[in-house]
Formats: structure tokens, sequence, C-alpha cells
């Protein structure tokens, strides 16, 4: 057991780069729901199902690859993902958007704006049933989330219940969206073509304030490799997807940095993982052999 979690701690220290004060709030935020009611001494803690999934999180590699890293068989692996997900996923609050409108207007000068939204596309299998519905327009199969962020890269909602709670409830600011989302009270988009210097300004700042929610879709896709594709049926696909953003906004909340050795890949593609060259092969070596002093 001790072997299985020195393993895994290593594993997701470095390819999540998750604090050790992260990783206890997660304990007591999913120890209820994840707490095996069971006599056995070989069953799974909190924090080793926690564990196993942030390295699938973290890595987006095969469940059997995952079971095999750390000795575990893959229906575990599948199962403790699932598990996990959906006890993560429960911790998703969706507030009231915050006031940023003094961080948003410094970005680019827009004045009262609380938030920018786009669309993220998370590519999953070929469902079995009504695969149809989850064809998009480059013929691939995939779950279209629809999320909204605040200056400092917080996601603070991801329904699609959005458009009725503001259109009830309009608040005293805007959203930004780009040219596909409607015009709306509360929803800015730009002008389709500046036609006078006012307009050129407004596109301007509105273009480099709403470049906030880009850069979250690209910091979310590059902490969680996983949702560059995910190879589970599309309930399970959203609880991972929930479980992602809550961890996100841990993350980004605690200043945990990105381990770009390990995120930063490649668009979305079938095969998620690529063999390490020397350089970050001694690299990795060198962290897990810091991590391994520091737990010892």
């Amino acid at each position: 057991v001790v072997r299985i979690r020195l393993t895994l701690l290593k594993n997701c220290m470095l390819a999540f780069a998750l604090g050790l004060l992260i990783l206890s709030t997660l304990q007591t935020l999913s120890r209820q729901k994840l707490q095996r009611r069971t006599k056995r001494s070989h069953s799974l803690s909190v924090e080793e199902q926690i564990l196993i999934a942030l390295h699938f999180y973290a890595s987006g590699t095969f469940y059997q690859v995952v079971g095999d890293n750390i000795g575990v068989d893959k229906s575990t692996v599948s199962d403790v993902v699932k598990a996990v997900s959906i006890a993560l996923a429960s911790l998703v609050s969706q507030p009231s958007i915050s006031q940023t409108k003094h961080k948003f207007f410094l970005l680019g000068n827009m004045p009262n704006t609380i938030g920018v939204i786009d669309c993220t596309h998370v590519h999953i299998q070929a469902p079995h049933e009504k695969e149809w519905e989850y064809i998009n327009r480059k013929g691939r199969r995939s779950i279209n989330i629809q999320l909204v962020g605040d200056a400092d890269l917080i996601i603070t909602n991801c329904v699609s219940a959005l458009y009725r709670e503001l259109q009830t409830n309009r608040p005293d600011a805007i959203i930004l969206g780009d040219s596909a989302y409607p015009l709306l009270p509360w929803l800015m988009t730009p002008f389709f073509a500046a036609t006078t210097p006012a307009q050129a300004r407004f596109n301007t700042a509105h273009c480099k304030t709403r470049c906030a929610i880009e850069r979250l879709n690209g910091v979310l896709k590059r902490r969680f490799t996983c949702l560059n594709y995910l190879r589970v049926e599309p309930q399970g696909a959203c609880n991972i997807i929930l479980a992602c953003i809550a961890l996100h906004n841990i993350a980004t909340r605690r200043n945990v940095p990105l381990c770009d050795d390990v995120c930063d890949v490649p668009g979305p593609a079938e095969e998620p993982d690529q063999p390490l060259n020397i350089k970050e092969s001694l690299q990795l070596l060198s962290d897990m052999n810091q991590t391994e002093e520091m737990l010892s």
C-alpha cells in the first residue's frame, strides 16, 4: 500500500503539480462520498482514489495504462475515475457571476464587464446510443461545453440554463461573446465590420477583453489532457468534464502552476500520450527523486 501511495503521489504531483494543501482539501470535500464502507484491509483509501483519478485527468491515457503504472486493475481504475468524477462534479457550484469589472477593464478598457463566454469541444468515442446527436461540424463526436469565465480565469458558469437565468434576472453589467452569439441587452458582441473609428476602438477593446476565455480554454485542456479525448459514454464524459472544471477552479485559486512538460501537448488526438525525449526523461527522473525525498 505504501508503494502504491508513493507511486501515485509522485505521478500526480508531477503531472498535475498539485500541492499537498489542495490534496488535503479534496480529501476533506470528497471523503463522505468516497469512503469505502468495508472492513477489508485492501480497499482503496480516499487519498488513493483521488490520486488515481488525478493521474487519469492529467495524462488522459487508457485505464489499462494507468492501472499498470500504479499496480491496480483496469476495472478498478474505471470504477475509481467514475466515483471520483461524480464526487468532484457535485462540487461545481453556480454562484452569481462575480463582480470583476475593474479587472476586465484593465485587460482591454471594456467597461461594465463581469464575464466572457465561449464554447469548446471535448472529443469522445462514438456513443452506443443516439450517436448522431454528438457529431460536430467537423464530423467528429464531441460534447460542446459552454463556459463563462472571469478575469482571473475562474469558471463561473458551465450550464445551459444561463440564458434563461440572465433573461429573467438581468445583471447590471454585460458578458462578452464572439460574433457567433446573438446581441442581447446583457450579451455584447463585436461589430461585424467596423465602419467608424469608434466602432474600431470598440472591437479592439472587446477582443482584448474577451481573449480571457480563450486563455481559460487553453489552460483547462493543458492542465487536464484527458479533455483532448475521452473514451467513455456521454454521461461519464460530462462527469469527468465537471470534475476537471472543479479542479481547475481550485488550482487557479491556489495558484497551482501548469506542468508544461506533461500538459503542453498539440490539439486533440486519439493517442494523447507521447514518448518523452532524453531531456524530458532526465527532468522527470529528477522531479520524481525530489518528490520521494520530500515524502520520506
